[in-house]
């Protein structure tokens, strides 16, 4: 067992309060223009903690997030990964990308048992988000899995594509569904038969998370396996005319629909196939992979079951080991700021809506669900509203600042952390109204927790686990287009220390990063960092 014994910091001084650490998901730190939703909402509270000397900026992107480039955007997943566990993983593209390049992803049991299956004359379907994004899945990647199928002679593969318009562009579908139609035409040969059978978008078909909207998965469902859903002759018809009809549509939230052929559908999934879930990342692919792959399963009435053989590009969830079959094994993540508090006998107290819920708690310990030890840690899941964000964008960020400062006045909790959803959940949709109001409640949730922390005596850290509301639209030939992905800009990392017990200065740390966080979080609660942890940003005594 891992040694997770904490070393005390000399010359430090306890204090009573708690340690907050407020997460604003999504509100990295833009170019101060009217593009960036930070900036342009009224945020007192942020512009006044923005001039802390205990600030600094933290990389929230790219390699400082274990992805393979500099021009990957940052994650939720990957954010969180990194402020538990205080070092940089390999996160999922980059060991797909690697996996795939050695040719492993092919060696293993998973991809054995779909061969046998394509052997046997079952169907191969690969369920994803298409595009390259880079944040749940990558189209190069369904590609190559399609080019494998080719070469070991599968015969009949049926994709079904998700659109994204969240990652990527809001209505950009078309174009990867133009690479993907090209490449399953030219593999279609030597009596291959590769096409497209469903699809539809992914807030509307399939990519629920967090048990949010089970009817989501349940219309994956309906048109990937059971062929039920509005007929075309073409995944392209399809998009054209949602587009047509509803000129204000966006791909994330295009219905779901299924091609047919002499009015019959040309790829349901059915005994002896074999399925593959090609996303990466996890939190949108678990639902999916328990809607196959339990067998009392009560979400939904699933109307038929298909015998297949089902796997996911990686394994979901590393604790309740979903899916069971999986191409790529996923960062094994160990040693987490979790573990080591609970090991020194810390209390913590972490909350978030649905939405953010799993990010302070499985993302946050490393990809595990469930309580370290449930005698010192109160997790809190505020329930998300069923609206499209930029409806609602205040979301629940009034009840999440309620339970903090309950917990907060408690005395119960030593290290607290909370995640305001805001940010990035209002910043996909594009909206600059809904934008700037998101940022506006967060501030608003910053202002009332500073006198429960202030009275308390404790210290109050804020940062964010990448880019979002931070650019609403970019101009390309004069004209504005909504921005609704993640930003490569950078986050902000603030302390303001009501306690005045220690003398805290920021050092001079070369490219900080999110993974610097936790080293930063043990040296405000008293501990020295693991030696392998990332350095701290601060220095305290």
């Amino acid at each position: 067992m891992a040694n997770l014994t904490l070393k005390r910091l000399n010359k430090y001084v306890p204090f009573e309060g708690p340690v907050v650490l407020v997460i604003m998901d999504g509100m990295g730190i833009g170019k101060h223009d009217e593009s960036d939703g930070v900036y342009m909402a009224y945020t007192p509270t942020l512009d006044e903690l923005f001039q802390s000397p205990l600030f600094t900026k933290l990389r929230a992107h790219g390699t400082a997030v274990g992805l393979p480039s500099d021009d990957d955007m940052g994650n939720s997943e990957v954010g969180h990964n990194a402020l538990g566990a205080g070092r940089v993983f390999a996160q999922g593209a980059k060991l797909v990308n690697d996996a795939i390049a050695s040719g492993r992803i092919f060696e293993g049991d998973a991809w054995q048992k779909i061969r046998e299956c394509a052997t046997r004359g079952g169907t191969v379907h690969f369920i994803g988000l298409l595009s390259d994004g880079n944040v749940h899945s990558h189209i190069d990647h369904l590609l190559a899995l399609l080019d494998r199928c080719a070469r070991e002679e599968f015969k009949r593969v049926r994709i079904h594509p998700l659109a994204d318009g969240r990652d990527v562009d809001e209505r950009s579908v078309l174009r990867y569904l133009s690479v993907l139609e090209e490449r399953l035409r030219a593999l279609s040969t030597n009596g291959r038969d590769y096409r497209i059978a469903s699809g539809g978008g992914r807030m509307v078909a399939t990519m629920d998370r967090y048990n949010a909207n089970w009817g989501v998965v349940e219309n994956g469902w309906k048109a990937h396996v059971l062929g039920e859903g509005r007929p075309f002759s073409s995944a392209a018809e399809a998009v054209e005319t949602y587009y047509r009809e509803d000129p204000t549509i966006t791909d994330q939230y295009l219905p779901s629909f299924v091609i047919v052929e002499n009015g019959k559908p040309i790829g349901t999934i059915e005994d002896g196939d074999a399925v593959v879930f090609f996303n990466f990342r996890g939190d949108r692919a678990i639902e999916i992979s328990r809607a196959f792959e339990e067998e009392d399963f009560r979400e939904f009435d699933r109307k038929r079951v298909p015998r297949v053989f089902y796997a996911g590009m990686m394994e979901y969830d590393g604790d309740a080991h979903i899916p069971k079959n999986f191409l790529v094994a996923p960062p094994a993540i160990d040693r987490t700021i979790g573990q080591y508090l609970c090991a020194a006998g810390v209390t913590s107290y972490a909350i978030s809506e649905t939405q953010k819920y799993g990010h302070v708690t499985y993302f946050w310990n490393g990809n595990n669900s469930g309580y370290i030890d449930e005698t010192l840690e109160k997790y809190v899941e505020v329930p998300s509203d069923r609206i499209r964000f930029n409806l609602r964008p205040w979301m629940k960020a009034a009840e999440i600042t309620d339970l903090t400062i309950e917990a907060i006045e408690s005395g119960k909790y030593k290290f607290i952390r909370l995640n305001y959803a805001n940010g990035d959940m209002v910043g996909h949709t594009g909206e600059p109204l809904a934008i700037r109001i998101a940022c506006e409640s967060v501030d608003l949730g910053l202002m009332r927790l500073l006198p429960s922390i202030a009275e308390r005596k404790g210290v109050l850290v804020v940062t964010a686990d990448h880019g979002n509301a931070d650019c609403m639209w970019t101009e390309k030939k004069g004209k504005r287009e909504p921005m609704v992905a993640h930003t490569l800009n950078p986050v902000p990392f603030i302390i303001r220390d009501f306690s005045g017990a220690n003398q805290i200065q920021m050092r001079n740390v070369y490219q900080p990063g999110l993974s610097n966080v936790a080293a930063t979080l043990l040296n405000l609660l008293g501990f020295e960092k693991p030696e392998d942890y990332d350095e701290s940003l601060i220095e305290v005594g």
